[in-house]
């Protein structure tokens, strides 16, 4: 909703137009044709408008047809445009107009009379206050003359009547000028000579009433200080609570923005009465009065009184957020109070608090107690629309610049972002109050999003359960950088968290090869495995097709994984060949050798395709392969020797296994193992990388 003040083209500026014309003469013909204009039949209200209708026509170009009234937001108190300089030579015409209206009805000497308490009330009644002052005047002046002749020396309880009369015609006047006063933004125009008249009638009191006598029974009633310049202000005030308390509001029932809603209406209701009172209520009184401050304070204890009443009820967040923004950012601004066409008359700067500071704190506090459900609820919406449309659906991730893409980093920051923002445009310390909030409610929800990955991969085997993983990794390093970057945060907790999740993605990836290749793996060395002719064979077909994946990973993780996975698959098949099993005889050893050679060529060569730089695991399957087909007992010596060279973590049981597996008998295997064996003991070693640490030796060789 647009809260900006609705501004008519024809609106004021720096330098407004002539506000003579045909539509101000609409706005005196309809005062003159106005019930409280027809209950006037004599005094000076109808003299006062007559002579400012006589000072305006008397400006008017004689030419000049008949205007129209305008419509829109500022209907009723819109100024057409018009040259700077004859506005500013219409504005001095009327403030002198307007000032000899107010000379003359000062200047008028309007005798007391000694009228009856019910004649004077009827004054009253028809707004003749002047006159009325005048009578009350004569009555108390006498009653106060009597008294001080001791008239009622003998009769105290007629002086108590008299004065309770003059009180209370006192203040049946004070009545009428109030209500005068929260009337004055009712009507469509202001009824100048009226708020004119009663500038004179508080001045004509306060010169009549300088000082309280207090001379005797009842006289605390006479001659004491009326105070209606305190009235008037009081006056203000109830007009400002009653037009905030009629703005529309309504229910969540009939509107889910309906606090949106409201603010909007109360802004443009009091905009528009803050420049009527700019421009045809100012100028009706003195300039000690102050009237474009005394209004403004009233609207803002109004505003500030409504406010907290609202601040009290049960709001969600959007409300809050709602309520926060538009007392820090809307209400002083130029959508509402500081702005240009009510400019310089209404200033902000002078305006106390619009809320407590404890009420402030507090809808800060519950908006962030709200925020804090707020922001698990779209973490958790995330998470939802993974499993739903992704997941469940089988699609796989985009690829980006060869790699896998997930969207998951990029609604991340943007829930972060747009809630950081909105907060901080209210206070700095709600901004990162709730930067706070995103981050611990982001460390809670990114293991239960890797949770609940890892059982959904666990209760199926999904096609794209590989493509995912990866592109959940890479999603999760852009996260880390993206949050260090926008907001300057330390990501240590981010990244345990993250580097946690990884490891158990890594784990379940790694399961899945597992599962995938275990049934292959223990078909080495079988009758149908060599007898098979498939050129790649099953094993490096289902390794190559769950490998591939990871090309499509942000290093260093996804070259780390490969890694594991072309170390994971060499182990693993060795584990297998060095199984104890049935002597093979020389053909059966011949036809292994070759195809262990085959299958590692290309298995290898396939793993280093995707991208994996362990080429120091390509010589591990050739060597047990040449050992097994080596035909010389001689040359089996040399092959152990390079064997044990190239990977020093191999044991005695691991060649023992490997020898026994040749076929050859103890003592031949004995002495071949203390032959080449002593290259582990050589300081050339051989490459650090370990391989057969993790393969377990059989338990017993000698069973072979």
């Amino acid at each position: 909703m647009n809260r900006n003040m609705e501004l008519d083209p024809r609106r004021v500026t720096s330098e407004p137009s002539s506000p003579i014309g045909a539509e101000e003469e609409m706005e005196v013909a309809s005062e003159l044709s106005s019930p409280t204009f027809h209950s006037r039949d004599s005094g000076f209200f109808e003299r006062g408008i007559k002579t400012m209708l006589s000072i305006r026509k008397s400006i008017r170009s004689p030419n000049k047809e008949k205007g129209k009234e305008g419509t829109g937001t500022w209907k009723g108190i819109r100024l057409s445009l018009r040259s700077s300089r004859s506005y500013e030579e219409s504005k001095t015409t009327i403030c002198n107009g307007l000032e000899e209206v107010r000379q003359k009805i000062a200047a008028e000497t309007i005798q007391g009379k000694p009228l009856s308490v019910m004649e004077i009330n009827e004054l009253i009644q028809k707004r003749q206050l002047l006159e009325a002052f005048a009578s009350v005047k004569y009555l108390e002046d006498e009653t106060i003359a009597e008294r001080d002749a001791e008239k009622y020396k003998d009769n105290p309880q007629e002086l108590v009547r008299k004065s309770k009369d003059v009180d209370l015609l006192y203040n049946s006047i004070s009545n009428a000028i109030q209500s005068i006063v929260v009337g004055t933004l009712e009507h469509p125009t202001v009824e100048d000579a009226m708020l004119t008249s009663l500038v004179t009638l508080i001045a004509r009191e306060e010169a009549a009433h300088p000082y309280t006598g207090n001379a005797g029974p009842g006289s605390d009633l006479l001659g004491r200080p009326r105070k209606w310049r305190e009235g008037w202000r009081e006056a203000i005030n109830e007009s400002a609570q009653k037009r905030v308390q009629r703005i529309p509001m309504a229910s969540k029932e009939e509107a889910s923005s309906w606090l949106d809603l409201h603010l909007g209406l109360l802004q443009k209701q009091l905009s528009e009465d803050l420049l009527k009172i700019k421009l045809s209520v100012k100028k009706c009184y003195p300039e000690e009065y102050q009237v474009c401050d005394t209004y403004a304070e009233a609207v803002h204890k109004a505003i500030a009184s409504h406010l907290e009443g609202i601040s009290q009820r049960p709001l969600e967040f959007n409300e809050l957020y709602t309520l926060l923004d538009w007392v820090a950012n809307t209400y002083r601004s130029e959508h509402f109070l500081g702005h240009p066409d009510l400019k310089p008359e209404f200033k902000t700067e002078n305006l106390s608090l619009l809320l407590t500071p404890a009420n402030w704190d507090k809808l800060k506090n519950d908006y962030m107690t709200s925020a804090k459900g707020k922001i698990k609820s779209y973490f958790g919406n995330i998470l939802r629309l993974e499993v739903a449309e992704k997941w469940e659906k089988e699609v796989h991730p985009e690829v980006t610049e060869n790699l896998y893409h997930s969207s998951l980093s990029f609604d991340i920051q943007a829930i972060i972002g747009e809630h950081v923002k909105v907060s901080g445009a209210i206070s700095r310390s709600l901004g990162r109050k709730m930067l706070e909030l995103c981050l611990a409610e982001l460390h809670e929800f990114i293991p239960r999003f890797g949770e609940e990955f890892v059982v959904w991969s666990s209760a199926r085997d999904s096609p794209v359960f590989a493509s995912y993983f990866a592109a959940y990794i890479n999603s999760f390093q852009d996260l880390v950088s993206g949050l260090e970057t926008a907001f300057e945060v330390d990501t240590e907790e981010l990244k345990k968290i993250l580097a946690a999740l990884t490891s158990n993605f890594t784990n379940t990836f790694l399961n899945k090869l597992r599962t995938k290749a275990q049934p292959l793996l223990k078909k080495i060395l079988t009758k149908d495995w060599i007898l098979a002719t498939e050129k790649p064979s099953m094993l490096v077909s289902a390794v190559s097709r769950f490998s591939e994946h990871l090309k499509h990973m942000r290093n260093p993780m996804g070259l780390d994984l490969l890694r594991d996975v072309h170390k994971y698959v060499v182990r693993e098949y060795i584990a297998q060949v060095i199984k104890p099993r049935r002597k093979m005889n020389a053909e059966t050893r011949q036809q292994v050798s070759e195809k262990m050679s085959q299958e590692a060529r290309i298995l290898n060569n396939t793993l280093i395709d995707q991208g994996s730089d362990s080429d120091w695991l390509l010589p591990a399957i050739h060597h047990i392969a040449n050992i097994i087909g080596e035909k010389r007992k001689d040359k089996i010596k040399e092959y152990v020797k390079e064997l044990c060279q190239d990977y020093p973590d191999i044991r005695k049981e691991h060649v023992l296994a490997i020898l026994v597996l040749r076929g050859l008998g103890r003592t031949r295997r004995a002495a071949i193992v203390r032959q080449g064996y002593q290259a582990l003991e050589s300081p050339d070693g051989g490459d650090s990388s370990t391989l057969f640490a993790d393969i377990d030796a059989p338990v017993n060789i000698n069973c072979f």
